[in-house]
């Protein structure tokens, strides 16, 4: 069966728009600390509050097998729609800080159906250049992530509301469009029933295991970067004396880990998925061990690092899920994705409260020496990775 052209771009469009829900909050996160009366420790738990309804989700989603079972399309459209609406909620329900938790809980509850569930759509469609297209995806999850940064930018300057609004509109408008423009693809094989063996059938795959403790290494660094770059901008500020623009700074970084995904699905192509992985991982972690040194430098070099370690933090993601992918039984691959993402958000919301306690912590790590903890991820990531290389 050809492929129709328009597959991928629309997949990426709607994967796009339905993460921008992701990081709504991390983004207005100044006007909500004062309008909320939130605590000092408020990164760590908007972001985790996300991060564990996503944990449920994609718990539930896997142990129903949802993904295998249903539409994947239109599971993606009907959680696109319901965490629009919880999102956009935010701006008018949210009252203090226990009903915004509960309520960026139940947005990336939602996010399981889309995240995931396009990773599925997109290995139902591409089989010999999957590496690539998940490439393309992950790029539009990363714009995605850093797209609620630009909307606070001094040149758009939106209110905290109008940024869940936005974000809101903007995802349903993609689970519209996965909807009208795509269609189950070829290669999927549709699992007809819950099947109470589908986690051991997973679990028995050594390469599977290998993969995704490497990829559970990745994750505990990704988000909490992601989540406290802002921070780190703010910090270098202060220490400087020298004013920044960290919505713009906090997009641009984020954002060309896009580019790094596009270019690592492509790379894949000639040197393999793991070694693409392996070199992400491996720069990521150079920079998570140098990050005490770099508010000494000047702003030029400052930067430098930052965006080698935007570039470096994300592109193994598409090459996890694709050797994931790769491993799993063909009729329960969509199950297989949302366990592996599960248990590494799992492993990022840790992360974020371990890094966020260092962070604000008078000892030895402090706001300086707190991401030095992010390079336990290469550590243990990458003798994973390693091993499934030379056991080829």
């Amino acid at each position: 069966m050809k492929r129709p052209a328009h597959i991928l771009p629309v997949i990426v469009l709607s994967q796009f728009a339905g993460t921008s829900l992701w990081f709504a909050g991390n983004a207005v996160l100044p006007e909500l600390k004062e309008a909320l009366h939130l605590n000092q420790y408020a990164v760590s738990h908007v972001t985790s509050a996300v991060m564990v309804g996503f944990i449920a989700g994609t718990f539930l989603f896997a142990f129903l097998s949802l993904a295998d079972r249903f539409s994947p399309v239109k599971l993606f459209f009907i959680s696109a729609l319901l965490g629009s609406m919880i999102n956009a909620s935010v701006a008018w329900i949210a009252k203090d800080a226990a009903s915004l938790y509960a309520l960026r809980f139940l947005t990336g509850f939602f996010i399981a159906g889309i995240y995931p569930v396009g990773m599925k759509i997109a290995a139902d469609w591409y089989e010999k250049d999957l590496g690539k297209a998940l490439g393309f995806l992950l790029g539009a999850l990363v714009l995605g992530t850093a797209f609620p940064h630009l909307l606070r930018n001094r040149d758009f300057a939106l209110s905290w509301r109008s940024v869940f609004y936005f974000t809101s509109v903007f995802a349903t408008i993609g689970g519209i469009l996965m909807l009208l423009f795509v269609h189950n693809g070829p290669y999927r094989k549709k699992s007809g029933s819950f099947q109470w063996n589908a986690f051991k059938e997973i679990f028995m795959s050594k390469k599977w295991r290998q993969v995704s403790f490497g990829y559970f290494g990745h994750m505990w660094e990704l988000y909490t970067f992601w989540g406290f770059l802002p921070l780190m901008l703010a910090l270098y500020s202060e220490k400087n004396g020298m004013p920044l623009n960290v919505p713009l700074l906090s997009f641009l970084v984020i954002g060309c880990g896009s580019i790094s995904c596009i270019a690592g699905g492509y790379l894949s192509q000639k040197f393999g998925s793991a070694r693409i992985a392996i070199a992400a991982l491996l720069i990521s972690g150079i920079c998570c061990f140098i990050s005490p040194f770099i508010y000494q430098l000047p702003l030029f070099f400052f930067l430098l690092i930052l965006f080698a370690w935007g570039l470096s933090v994300v592109p193994d993601s598409p090459q996890f899920s694709t050797l994931v992918a790769m491993y799993s039984p063909e009729k329960l691959r969509g199950t297989a994705l949302t366990i592996y993402n599960s248990i590494g958000f799992t492993i990022s919301a840790i992360s974020l409260v371990v890094i966020d306690r260092a962070f604000y912590s008078k000892g030895f790590f402090g706001r300086e020496n707190a991401m030095l903890l992010l390079g336990i991820g290469a550590l243990t990531g990458l003798p994973s990775m390693i091993r499934l290389i030379r056991a080829k």
